[in-house]
């Protein structure tokens, strides 16, 4: 079995610079047609008029050739934005399926648990205070926690834990507060069973009484 890696962006990267340069070929080719095919003899006598001739006829045979390239070239050219294209619609068609087959997977385990089964949680709102959600069971990397409301002192929220494989969501900041304590930052979650850092704790909020520190983070796996 055989395996092929292409990359779209660069397919069609490079047929764009292989125009560029076909562009740059006529230019000057159509710049030397002239003076190329139309030799002109050295003098009045018979063999400079033949060399003329012939060397005027190897400018019209190169400007043949030149022509015949420049359709190979057009051709390459059309079949690799073609090849491009057709690259990147399986690909869309391939992630589309993928991302079905992943939500099949994952909504049982995500009413029984609460949680994917693989897969990023979701971070919490900014301004709410919210934790993180945990990342998949297997895979995934916990949410970050959302920061607190302004000017409330709110506690930044929590990040979510990672599951076996991921990294801990990063902790909220806490929120600033005109009146009192300001908010502390949010934890930073756990990092995954097997592999993992823990997510970085949340900045503390500012206040006129006194700045609030921020939470340590997490746990690494």
């Amino acid at each position: 079995m055989s395996f092929l890696i292409a990359v779209p962006d660069m397919v069609a990267s490079a047929a764009a610079d292989l125009t560029g340069l076909s562009s740059i070929l006529a230019e000057a080719n159509a710049a030397a047609a002239n003076s190329t095919t139309g030799v002109l003899a050295a003098a009045e006598d018979e063999v400079s008029a033949a060399i003329a001739a012939l060397f005027s006829a190897h400018g019209r045979t190169y400007q043949a050739l030149s022509e015949q390239a420049a359709s190979f070239h057009a051709q390459f050219v059309q079949s690799l934005n073609a090849g491009a294209g057709a690259y990147a619609s399986a690909e869309a068609a391939n992630a589309a399926q993928a991302q079905s087959l992943l939500g099949a997977i994952n909504a049982p385990v995500q009413a029984l648990t609460g949680r994917p089964l693989i897969g990023d949680g979701i971070a919490g709102a900014a301004g709410t205070g919210q934790n993180g959600a945990p990342g998949g069971w297997l895979l995934g990397n916990g949410g970050a926690g959302g920061s607190g409301a302004a000017g409330t002192g709110q506690r930044g929220g929590a990040g979510g834990a990672a599951g076996l494989i991921g990294i801990g969501g990063a902790g909220g900041a806490g929120a600033s507060s005109a009146t009192g304590n300001a908010g502390a930052g949010g934890a930073g979650g756990a990092g995954g069973w097997l592999w993992g850092n823990g997510g970085a704790g949340g900045a503390g909020g500012a206040s006129t009484f006194m700045a609030a520190p921020g939470n340590p983070g997490g746990f690494g796996g």
